[in-house]
């Protein structure tokens, strides 16, 4: 879950266009990204303050697939050390420190 610049949008699309195959290449099953659309004000939390989200930004949660918890390791393994993946760095339309990721096992997939 990360902040993004509401007017870097359609620019974002096309860096997650140039990125997502990379990530299949090493092994995700699905990348998806998802805009904000209906994230209410909360009292304690919510989705923007997670994020530190200013006016002019806006929430997107993401998520990457893997086959497994294995798979998904080597790939960031991969990603950190892949020349491609450094181009990305220095042109990541978002501020990736108050990015919120991890990961996840499954304990329901109905």
């Amino acid at each position: 879950m990360l902040p993004y610049l509401l007017k870097t949008r359609r620019r974002i699309g096309k860096w997650r266009q140039k990125a997502a195959p990379l990530f299949k290449e090493f092994g995700a099953l699905r990348v998806v990204e998802c805009w904000a659309d209906d994230v209410p004000d909360g009292k304690l939390t919510d989705f923007r303050m997670a994020v530190k989200a200013e006016d002019h930004e806006e929430v997107v949660f993401s998520w990457i697939e893997y086959p497994s918890k294995e798979v998904r390791d080597a790939a960031n393994q991969k990603m950190m050390s892949d020349p491609r993946m450094k181009e990305f760095g220095d042109a990541m339309p978002f501020d990736g420190k108050r990015m919120i990721y991890g990961g996840f096992s499954p304990i329901l997939d109905d």
